[in-house]
Parts: C-alpha cells; sequence; structure tokens
C-alpha cells in the first residue's frame, strides 16, 4: 500500500475506508472515498467503479463456467522413429475341428451342440467322415472336455506352416503361441507371452516384416451336414493384427485370407491417448471376469491384472455374464469357472452371448493409452503358370492342391513413424487465472497483491470494529470493579470483613484511586469504621 501523506491521514485509524482509497492500488477508490463533498465528478466516478467491477465479476463467472464444462481438443501429429515394436499377429484356420480327428465319442458328447447332429445321424456323418460308425455296445466317455477336443482335434500349425521368414531370418511353429479364441484353435506371431522378447523391425516395407506361405488344408474341412449360424462357407484363415495387450476378438475383427492369393498387409502404428472424467471417458481399470455371487473380502489384496483394453474389457463382460447366466465359461474366455459343458455350450453359452451381442450389454469406454494399426491391403494370385511346377515339386502336392490350398501372406509396416491421436484439454487452470488476471487488470486495474490489500483491509476492520467492541466493553466492566476498591478506606473496609468488593456500601464521594494487591496490615475495629463513615448509619455488633 502506498505511504499515507499529511498529519490528517496519520490521525486516521487504518480501519477507516478514506485511508484504504488513498492508498490502495486498485483505481478508481481514491476519487469515490476521496476528500470533499458529495459532488457530481464523484458520482460518476462511483458509477465508472460499480460498472467495472460488475464487468469484472461477470467475465470471472462466464470463465468459470467455461471451466467447468471441462473441454476438451484432440491433436493429431505424425513422428518418426528408428525402431518399432512389431505387432502381435493371430491366425485362425476358418475351419474349427479336422474330420480326421473327430471320434465316435466326440459325436456323442458335441456333435449335437457344434454340428447340430441328431444321434441318429452319427452313423452317417461318419461315414462321410471316411470313418466306420460306433461299434455295437459303443460306451462313451463319463465326461467330456471341450477344451481337450479342439486342442486334439483343432489344426496344427505343424502342418499348416509350410515357410515363415521374420525380417529375411527363418522362423517356425516355436514363435508362436497357441490361444483360443471364439473360432477354436488359434496361434499368435510375437505374443509376448510368458515374458518373451518382443520383436521389432527398423525398416518399413515388405521383405522387413512377417512373410509366411500356409496351408489350409482344405480336406480336413467338415462337411456342411445342415445350415446354421456355426457353419462356415468359406475356405481359409482369419488374421488379426494387433498390440500384445489386446486379447484378439478375430471372430469379429480378423481379416479373411484366402488361398491361391498372396496378400500384402501393410501397417501403421497409432498410438490413442484420451482424457480421463470429466474431459473425457476413458477408464484404465481392468474388469475382473471372475463372476462373484457375493462380495470379496475387502482386506484381501486384489489379483494382478493385464493393462485395460477395450476388447479386454468386453471379454471380461461376456465372461461374467455367461458365468451368471450358465454358471460356466466358454474356452477361450478368461477366468476361473468350470469350462462349459458340449449341452450348456448348446443350450446357455451361445444363445446368451448372441443375446448379449445383440442388446450391446458392455458398456466399456474407451481407455486411456492403447495401440492400434492401421491397414491397407492388396493382393495377387499364386501360383503363376511358371511357378507352378516348382512349388509342387518343392511343397511335394500338385498343382491343383496348391492352387486351392495354399496362400501366402506378408504383414509388414510401411514406414517407420506412427501416428499420434491425443486428447487435450482445451482450457487449463493457468489459462483461467491468466484470464482473470488480465480481466482484473483490464476493468478494475488490480492484481494480485490487490486482492492482499483487500485483505489486509479487512483485517483492520475486524480487529478496530469487532475486536474494539469487545476489548472496550471488558475494559469498561474492568474499570467499573475497580472503582469499587480504590478508596484506602474501603481497602481497609474490605480485609476487616473479608467481603467481596460487590458486597461493599457504595458512596459518591469516593474517587478512582489504584487498587492495593497487598493485604491491609491492621484489623480496623468497629468505631473506627464509624469514623470513616460519618455519615453513613452505624452499624451495630
Amino acid at each position: 500500500m502506498k505511504p499515507t501523506s499529511g498529519p490528517e491521514e496519520a490521525r486516521r485509524p487504518a480501519s477507516d475506508i478514506r485511508v484504504f482509497a488513498s492508498n490502495c492500488s486498485m483505481h478508481g477508490l481514491g476519487h469515490v472515498f476521496g476528500p470533499g463533498s458529495l459532488s457530481l465528478r464523484r458520482g460518476m466516478w462511483a458509477a465508472a467503479v460499480v460498472l467495472s467491477v460488475a464487468t469484472f465479476l461477470y467475465q470471472v463467472a462466464e470463465r468459470v463456467r467455461y471451466y467447468r464444462e471441462f473441454h476438451h481438443q484432440t491433436a493429431l501429429d505424425e513422428r518418426e522413429s528408428h525402431r518399432l515394436v512389431f505387432p502381435a499377429v493371430t491366425l485362425c484356420n476358418i475351419n474349427p475341428l479336422r474330420r480326421s480327428r473327430l471320434t465316435p465319442n466326440d459325436l456323442h458328447w458335441a456333435g449335437s451342440a457344434l454340428l447340430g447332429l441328431d444321434p441318429a445321424e452319427h452313423p452317417a456323418f461318419l461315414r462321410a467322415l471316411g470313418q466306420t460308425p460306433a461299434p455295437p455296445g459303443f460306451m462313451p466317455s463319463p465326461t467330456f472336455d471341450m477344451a481337450q477336443l479342439y486342442a486334439r482335434a483343432g489344426h496344427s500349425l505343424d502342418d499348416m506352416l509350410l515357410d515363415c521368414r521374420f525380417r529375411g531370418e527363418p522362423c517356425g511353429p516355436e514363435n508362436f503361441t497357441m490361444i483360443f479364441t471364439r473360432m477354436g484353435k488359434c496361434y499368435t506371431f510375437n505374443s509376448g507371452a510368458d515374458g518373451a522378447e518382443l520383436l521389432t523391425t527398423t525398416r518399413g516395407g515388405m521383405g522387413n516384416g512377417l512373410d509366411i506361405m500356409l496351408d489350409v488344408q482344405q480336406e480336413e474341412y467338415l462337411p456342411v451336414w445342415r445350415d446354421n449360424e456355426e457353419t462356415p462357407f468359406e475356405v481359409g484363415i482369419r488374421v488379426q493384427i494387433h498390440s500384445q495387450e489386446e486379447p484378439p476378438i478375430i471372430d469379429q475383427l480378423g481379416l479373411g485370407v484366402s488361398p491361391g492369393y498372396q496378400t500384402f498387409v501393410s501397417c501403421q502404428q497409432q498410438q490413442l491417448s484420451f482424457l480421463p472424467p470429466p474431459w473425457g471417458d476413458c477408464s484404465s481399470a481392468s474388469l475382473n471376469p471372475n463372476y462373484e455371487p457375493e462380495p470379496s473380502d475387502p482386506l484381501s489384496s486384489p489379483s494382478p491384472s493385464l493393462p485395460y483394453t477395450l476388447m479386454g474389457c468386453r471379454l471380461a463382460c461376456e465372461t461374467r455374464y455367461v458365468a451368471r447366466k450358465c454358471g460356466c465359461r466358454m474356452m477361450y474366455m478368461p477366468g476361473d469357472a468350470p469350462v462349459c459343458s458340449p449341452q450348456q455350450y448348446k443350450n446357455c453359452a451361445h444363445p446368451a452371448i448372441d443375446a448379449m451381442l445383440r442388446k450391446d450389454s458392455c458398456a466399456c469406454p474407451n481407455p486411456c493409452a492403447s495401440t492400434r494399426y492401421a491397414k491397407e491391403l492388396s493382393m495377387v494370385r499364386i501360383p503363376s503358370r511358371a511357378a507352378a511346377r516348382f512349388l509342387a515339386r518343392k511343397l511335394n502336392r500338385s498343382e491343383a492342391y496348391i492352387a486351392e490350398n495354399v496362400l501366402a501372406l506378408d504383414i509388414f509396416f510401411e514406414a517407420l513413424n506412427y501416428e499420434t491421436v491425443e486428447q487435450k484439454k482445451a482450457y487449463e487452470m493457468s489459462e483461467l487465472l491468466g484470464d482473470i488476471g488480465g480481466q482484473m487488470g483490464l476493468f478494475i486495474g488490480a492484481s494480485l497483491l490487490t486482492i492482499l490489500e483487500i485483505l489486509d483491509y479487512l483485517c483492520e476492520v475486524f480487529r478496530d470494529k469487532v475486536l474494539g467492541y469487545f476489548w472496550n466493553r471488558r475494559h469498561s466492566q474492568r474499570h467499573s470493579s475497580t472503582n469499587l476498591t480504590s478508596h484506602p478506606s474501603l481497602c481497609c473496609h474490605q480485609d476487616s470483613l473479608r467481603l467481596p468488593p460487590h458486597l461493599l456500601p457504595c458512596h459518591t464521594a469516593l474517587g478512582l484511586l489504584s487498587v492495593s494487591s497487598e493485604p491491609h496490615p491492621d484489623i480496623l475495629d468497629m468505631p473506627s469504621l464509624h469514623v470513616a463513615f460519618p455519615s453513613s448509619p452505624q452499624i451495630k455488633s
């Protein structure tokens, strides 16, 4: 605050509004509360100050309202890198079970659930598979495991994989991880499972990614016995390119690759970053796939979970729904629930999943951080007439078999750059404070120190007006009590009778004297007390 000037201002207390107005750094107050009488000039200054303060408060309210709406903006950028982690590649044969691996026991347990077969149709179906029907007196196994069926009868990568190279170096089935999906037994390249080191690439373009040649084994495809929702009419494989943290949903997001073609898939990595509430709707809390009919112990330590992904959330949601409806889970679902039996697959699990997908019951927000891959596909026919005979000799297959069963797949990065899609706060707290400071300086010529001056003035007013009132009231009470005990003879009277001051008689002749805290050494007798107060009536003993 500015120093005071003049003897008149020096005599005024700090709580005086004129002293504050003359010293405050806020513009206009000195003209409103300055010395002198009311005038047109002072009124105009008062109106200007009030209008400026009202406009400032309106602008502040608007800025605060805009900030509380929590707007965000999306920034798209492209960045370069010298090395990129190669994505996970999941492959599934469209045919879930090999015909040569099915047995009468499999048909007894799973023929109705998976193939829609009646028990009376089992012998004819086995003959269509090239197998002999079950002999009389056939006894099925007491139990049956769907996961073991797909693991045994699903297509083996050792038989399908004809050639594999990554960045020009040979690879094989040992570089793939077997997993279960809704399509059955599948394989993932560069999954990073069990702590395996992730493969990277340092160059873009063909020949710097994954090159594989596959045999779809069309002779192992199951015959189409009856048309239902699970009957596949196509031939080939499904491919999904995804990050290592994201589980494959290949039945919904997989690309189709046909035999007789070489398919080129050019990828570009995209890193997405979203804001949590209230600016966005992303989440990073994983959903536990295990259905708990009763809440677990809150004191127990939570089990470790994978990073949150959109597909992982949907898969966990489907698992909890099936576990709640059927008391089991499908073989590709995570969790600790038992795997559904074939009858539970048919009567409960499949209808529950289909109904859930139609209703879209899973409300899964976007992850706060995720990686996806934009893809561009192109294809050419293989083999050419010039290469058909060579491939037939190399693979020990006929030219017709190669044309109907062999495909090639080349997956690579288009370039070693990646896109970033990032949500950012459109209005930060620093911007709000900057706008408030700008409006404050524009309309009322104030700053943060001006607010401190106002607070200091309010403290002075509180001290002088409120605390001063109580202090003066207490002082007046103490002042009245000292009048009763200040006269020397009254002090003697108090000491002789040992009476409290408020019980002693009051006389108008008593003056203001200091009260002695020391006891009187002498004890007055009753005549002396009568002499001290001649005009008072005598006190009889």
